[in-house]
């Protein structure tokens, strides 16, 4: 099920809170205490992504719809700022300058076609990939291929880099995992809330 627009807008918004009476109150908000819609309720896979001056400043989330989806965004957003092992964890006064993302995830499945006909039928701006391989497991957004300009093959190595594993181990057995994300952002921080579609012209 999508999310509509102001659906979306909740989730940022509820992304944003969370992340700002944490860092100013120490308190985890709790799903309970806040008034949403029952999709909220759903177990949904979703990730909170941080950026600041367009430079990324924390992303954390669940790959699996493991728990609801009003849960799953406030645990994120708090990992998200304090908790990347990548970053500093965020400041208050920081959030003046930090946009906020949510992406909510559909079920990953296994791509189930060999090694050759995986770039055939990626689709850059919509597909995120998960590859696995025994205990190692990287996840990339949908997002982040058309950030970077990957095409297919780079899209499938750099997930593989993600995971700790060869950028050709998608070539020699590791699973890949396909799932799509719908994406809501602040234009600027604390500015109105968009859906973001990143599907190439004529897609």
């Amino acid at each position: 099920m999508m999310l509509t627009n102001n659906e979306g807008g909740m989730a940022v918004h509820l992304a944003r809170d969370t992340i700002e009476t944490f860092l100013n109150k120490g308190a985890v908000t709790k799903l309970s205490d806040v008034d949403l819609p029952d999709i909220f309720n759903k177990k949904r896979g979703v990730f909170v992504t941080l950026t600041k001056q367009g430079m990324l400043r924390g992303c954390i989330g669940y790959p699996y719809p493991d728990s609801a989806l009003g849960n799953a965004i406030i645990d994120s957003s708090i990992f998200a700022a304090v908790k990347d092992p990548r970053f500093q964890p965020v400041k208050s006064p920081e959030m003046d300058d930090i946009a906020v993302e949510v992406t909510v995830l559909t079920q990953p499945e296994l791509i189930d076609v060999s090694p050759q006909e995986l770039p055939k039928i990626i689709e850059i701006g919509r597909h995120g990939l998960i590859v696995k391989d025994g205990d190692n497991q990287g996840l990339l957004l949908p997002q982040v291929a058309s950030e970077n300009d990957f095409d297919e093959v780079k899209f499938l190595d750099q997930t593989c880099l993600k995971a700790g594993l060869s950028p050709d181990a998608w070539k020699k057995g590791a699973e890949v995992y396909w799932f799509e994300g719908q994406i809501f952002k602040e234009s600027v921080p604390r500015g109105d809330v968009i859906e973001k579609n990143f599907m190439k012209c004529g897609d």
